[in-house]
C-alpha cells in the first residue's frame, strides 16, 4: 500500500476520533498527517514523512490549536427562558407595588410586583428587572439623572 494511502486512512481515523473527543489534538494530529502525505505525494522517503508529521504535529499543536480554542470558547453565553429578562429594561402599565402591578417588558406584558417591597411605581415609570418569580417580574424603578448630576452618571 502507497505511504500516502497509509497517511490518508491516518488522518481520517484521527479526524474520527476527533469527533469523538472534542479536545483538537486530534484534529491537529490528523492536520499533521495529511502534510505528512503531501510529502508522500510528492516523493519524499520514509524518515522525511515522520520528519514532517512530527514538526507540523508541533506546530499545528502548539501554534494553531490555542488560537482555534480561543476562538471557539469565545462564544457568549446565552441566556433562555426568563433568565433573558433580568436585567431588562420595562415601562409600567398599571400601579405596581408589592402586590400586583403590569409591566411592558420586550413587548410582553408582565404582572408584576414592587422591589423594595414599600416601593409604589407609577404608569410611565422605566423599571428594571431584577428577576422572575413564577409568572410575575420583580422589578425597581431606574434611577433616572438629576440636574445635578453630570450627564452619562446616574444621581
Amino acid at each position: 500500500m502507497p505511504a500516502e494511502v497509509v497517511w490518508f486512512v491516518v488522518a481520517g481515523a484521527l479526524a474520527v476520533g476527533e469527533l469523538l473527543t472534542g479536545g483538537l489534538y486530534l484534529l491537529m494530529l490528523a492536520g499533521a498527517a495529511l502534510v505528512s502525505a503531501l510529502v508522500a505525494l510528492l516523493g519524499g522517503d520514509t524518515a522525511w514523512q515522520v520528519v514532517a508529521f512530527v514538526v507540523a504535529s508541533g506546530g499545528l499543536t502548539f501554534g494553531l490549536r490555542p488560537i482555534a480554542r480561543r476562538h471557539l470558547m469565545d462564544t457568549p453565553l446565552t441566556t433562555t427562558g426568563t433568565d433573558a429578562l433580568i436585567g431588562v429594561e420595562g415601562v409600567v402599565l398599571e400601579r405596581v407595588d408589592r402586590d400586583d402591578g403590569r409591566v411592558k417588558i420586550r413587548g410582553e406584558v408582565w404582572s408584576a410586583r414592587a422591589y423594595p417591597e414599600d416601593a409604589v411605581l407609577v404608569v410611565g415609570s422605566r423599571v428594571r428587572v431584577l428577576r422572575i418569580d413564577g409568572a410575575t417580574a420583580v422589578v425597581h424603578q431606574e434611577e433616572i439623572p438629576g440636574p445635578e448630576a453630570p450627564r452619562g452618571e446616574l444621581a
